[in-house]
C-alpha cells in the first residue's frame, strides 16, 4: 500500500507540480476555449445563413438555387472529417499564416456552421405557421416578418441544441495540435514527452475536459429550465 502511494505522489509531482507544469494545462484549455469560442460564434452566423438559404423556395414550391448551394455546403463540410478539413486549411487555404488558433477557428467555425444549419432550419419551422402569416397581415414583408418574428422565436427553440454543439466543437478541437497549436490535449503529450509518464498527464487533462464539460451542461441545464418558465407565462 505505502509503495502504491509513494508511486502516485510521485507521479502527480511529475505531472502536475515539477516546473510548475499546472499552468501548462491551463494555458492549453484557454486556447481550447478561445478556439471553441470564436468557432462557435462562427458557425452560429454561418449555420443561420444556411438555414435560411435552405429554406428558399421557387415560386413553384421547388428548392431554390440557394437552397441547392447551402445544401453542397451542407454535403462536403458533414461528408469530410474535422482534421482532414483542419490540414487543407492550414497547409493549402491559408498555407500564408501561421496564426493556428485564426485558422482553427475559421475551420472549426466553418464544420460547425454546416450542423448548425439544421438546427436553425428545425428551429425556425418548428414556429407556428401562423406567425408568420400574422407578421404578413400587419404589412411586414416576407424578411421582415422572417427578422422580427420567426428568427426570435426560432432562436429560443434553437438555443439548448446549440449549447450542446459548443460542447461538441469543445472536444473536437483536441485535434488542433496537428497544425502545432498547443493546447490542452498537446499539453498533456508534451508532458507525458518529458516524464516518460502517460498516465497521469492524459487523466489530469480528461478531467479538465470532464469539469469545463460539466458546468457548461449545468449552465445550459439552468438556461433550458428557464426557458420552459418562460413558455408556460
Amino acid at each position: 500500500m505505502g509503495n502504491w502511494f509513494t508511486k502516485l505522489s510521485s507521479m502527480i509531482n511529475m505531472a502536475f507540480i515539477e516546473g510548475d507544469r499546472w499552468q501548462l494545462y491551463f494555458k492549453g484549455l484557454g486556447v481550447t476555449l478561445e478556439i471553441a469560442f470564436f468557432a462557435a460564434i462562427l458557425g452560429v452566423i454561418i449555420g443561420t445563413a444556411l438555414a435560411l438559404m435552405k429554406l428558399t423556395k421557387r415560386p413553384n414550391g421547388k428548392e431554390g438555387f440557394l437552397s441547392r448551394i447551402a445544401q453542397i455546403y451542407i454535403d462536403i463540410i458533414r461528408g469530410t472529417p474535422s482534421v482532414l478539413q483542419l490540414l487543407i486549411m492550414w497547409f493549402i487555404v491559408m498555407s500564408n499564416t501561421k496564426n493556428g488558433v485564426l485558422v482553427a477557428s475559421l475551420t472549426f467555425g466553418i464544420n460547425s456552421g454546416a450542423y448548425v444549419a439544421e438546427i436553425m432550419r428545425a428551429g425556425i419551422l418548428a414556429v407556428d405557421r401562423g406567425q408568420e402569416e400574422a407578421g404578413r397581415s400587419l404589412g411586414l414583408s416576407k424578411a421582415q416578418t422572417m427578422r422580427y418574428i420567426v428568427l426570435p422565436q426560432a432562436a429560443k427553440n434553437v438555443l439548448p441544441p446549440i449549447g450542446n454543439e459548443f460542447i461538441t466543437l469543445l472536444k473536437e478541437t483536441a485535434i488542433v495540435g496537428y497544425v502545432s497549436l498547443t493546447d490542452l490535449t498537446r499539453c498533456a503529450n508534451q508532458i507525458v514527452s518529458r516524464t516518460y509518464e502517460a498516465f497521469m498527464p492524459l487523466i489530469g487533462a480528461a478531467v479538465i475536459y470532464f469539469v469545463v464539460i460539466k458546468i457548461m451542461t449545468y449552465l445550459l441545464g439552468i438556461l433550458e429550465r428557464r426557458l420552459r418558465r418562460s413558455d408556460h407565462r
